[in-house]
C-alpha cells in the first residue's frame, strides 16, 4: 500500500490530473489487487463500502450492494433466495449459493437495468459463487475486505483481465472531520457518523404501532441505504432488499414515483407473464434484461413488433395487458419504505400504497405531518418518526 494512487483522468477525460491520497500521509485503506480504477469507480467503491459495512453492523447478516454513479441501484443482505427469486435474478442454474453471493444476487437483480455496468461492494470475503456471478455480469469492479483465492482467480479473468478487484482494510476508519472543494472553495463537515438502529423506530405515531421485528430490518435496510444515496432520495425495500431506490430528484413526490415504478418493475418480473417468456438461446444478458424492461412498460410494441420479436423470443408473448399487470400488482404487500427526508404532503403515501407499502420510516417535522399521518391511518400503514434526516451530497 502506499498514500497516493494516480488515476488515468477525473470524473471526465478532460479533468487532469487525478489522484487519490492521504493528507495526513497515511497508507491507503485499500490495496487494488487487479485492474485500474478510475475516479468514478472510486467514489462508488468508498461509498458503496460504507453502506455495506453499516448494514451488517445494523442486521448481523452480510450484505451487498450495486452502485452506479455514486447511488446504489440495489441494496441486500443476505436471506435465502426463493424459487422465484433466483428465476428472475438468473442464478437459477448455479445450485445452492452462500449467504455473501444471496446477498449480492439481490442487490444486482432489484433493478437490473441501473445496474449494467456498476462497481459492487461487499461485506464479506468474497467467494467463488459470487465471483462466478459477478464474472458473467457487466459490471466495472469490486470492493471487498477479502477474496478467497478462487474467487480472485475468477475475477481476473473478467474483461480480458482488466476487471478492477479492491481490498479494503476493514479496520479502516476516517478522520472524523472531511472535506471537499467546490469551485476553489474548501468545505468542511463532520463525518455522518450517526447510527441507524432499532431505537431510531420507537416512535410510531400512526394509529397502527405493529412493525414486526422483520419488516423494523427492512426498515433499516432503507434508511442506510439512503444514507449513502443522492438525495432527494425514498427507498422501497422487501424480505431484506432494496426493490426501488429513486435518487437525486428535486421534488419528493417524483423521487416517489420513480423509486415505486422500480419497485413495481421488480414485482412484475415475477408474475407469470415474464416468467413464461422464451427467450432465443443466444440472446445476450443486457438484451433479455431490456427486452423484459421493455415488454413491461407501455412501449411494450417496441419488442413485439413483426420482425423484432424473433430475434428475442422463440415465441411470441402475448400483451402484458394494463388490467392484468394491475391485478399482479395488487398482490404486492407487506413492503417497508424509507425517506430521508420528511414528506411534505401525503401525496407520497398514497403513491406509496399503491406499491404495496405498510411500513414506512422518515424523519417527521413537516409542517404537514397531521396530513401525513392522516393518509396512512386511512391505510392502516404504520409509520415511525426518526427524527433524523439523511441527506447526502
Amino acid at each position: 500500500m502506499s498514500n497516493e494512487m494516480q488515476l488515468k483522468y477525473g470524473c471526465n477525460p478532460n479533468q487532469k490530473p487525478s489522484r487519490i491520497f492521504m493528507k495526513d500521509g497515511s497508507e491507503l485503506p485499500i490495496e487494488v489487487l487487479n485492474g485500474k480504477p478510475g475516479y468514478i469507480n472510486l467514489l462508488d467503491a468508498f461509498n458503496g463500502w460504507q453502506l455495506v459495512k453499516e448494514l451488517k453492523e445494523a442486521t448481523g447478516l452480510p450484505a451487498a450492494t450495486s452502485f452506479k454513479h455514486v447511488s446504489p441501484a440495489g441494496a441486500a443482505v443476505g436471506k435465502p433466495l426463493s424459487e422465484t427469486e433466483a428465476k428472475i435474478y438468473f442464478v437459477d442454474d448455479l445450485g445452492e449459493l452462500s449467504p455473501i453471493a444471496c446477498a449480492y444476487a439481490r442487490a444486482r437483480g432489484a433493478d437490473r437495468m441501473s445496474s449494467y455496468g456498476d462497481f459492487t461492494a461487499l461485506s464479506d470475503t468474497c467467494d467463488a459463487i459470487t465471483a462466478t456471478m459477478l464474472a458473467r455480469e457487466v459490471s466495472d469492479g469490486i470492493i471487498a475486505p477479502d477474496y478467497t483465492p478462487e474467487a480472485l482467480e475468477i475475477l481476473k479473468t473478467k474483461r480480458k483481465g482488466t476487471y478492477n478487484v479492491i481490498k479494503i482494510d476493514a479496520s479502516y476508519k476516517p478522520a472524523p472531520i472531511e472535506t471537499k472543494e467546490v469551485y476553489g472553495v474548501t468545505f468542511e463537515q463532520g463525518r455522518n457518523e450517526f447510527e441507524i438502529n432499532h431505537a431510531l423506530l420507537d416512535n410510531i405515531v400512526t394509529d397502527n404501532k405493529d412493525i414486526p421485528e422483520d419488516k423494523k430490518i427492512d426498515l433499516l435496510i432503507s434508511l442506510i441505504t439512503l444514507k449513502y444515496t443522492q438525495s432527494n432520495s425514498v427507498c422501497y425495500v422487501k424480505d431484506g432488499q432494496a426493490i426501488g431506490i429513486g435518487a437525486g430528484q428535486q421534488s419528493r413526490i417524483h423521487c416517489t414515483r420513480l423509486a415505486g415504478n422500480k419497485a413495481d418493475n421488480w414485482w412484475l418480473r415475477q408474475s407469470p407473464q415474464v416468467l413464461g417468456l422464451q427467450f432465443v438461446d443466444d440472446i445476450r444478458r443486457p438484451d433479455r434484461d431490456n427486452a423484459i424492461d421493455v415488454y413491461i412498460s407501455d412501449e411494450y410494441e417496441d419488442v413485439l413488433a413483426e420482425g423484432t420479436w424473433q430475434n428475442i423470443f422463440k415465441v411470441k408473448p402475448e400483451v402484458f395487458t394494463r388490467e392484468e399487470k394491475k391485478a399482479w400488482l395488487a398482490k404486492n404487500d407487506n413492503v417497508a419504505l424509507g425517506s430521508d427526508a420528511f414528506f411534505p404532503f401525503g401525496d407520497n403515501i398514497e403513491r406509496a400504497h399503491k406499491s404495496g407499502v405498510k411500513y414506512i420510516a422518515e424523519p417527521g417535522g413537516s409542517i404537514r405531518d397531521d396530513h401525513v399521518i392522516m393518509t396512512c391511518n386511512k391505510y392502516g400503514i404504520a409509520m415511525a418518526f426518526t427524527g433524523m434526516r439523511l441527506f447526502h451530497h
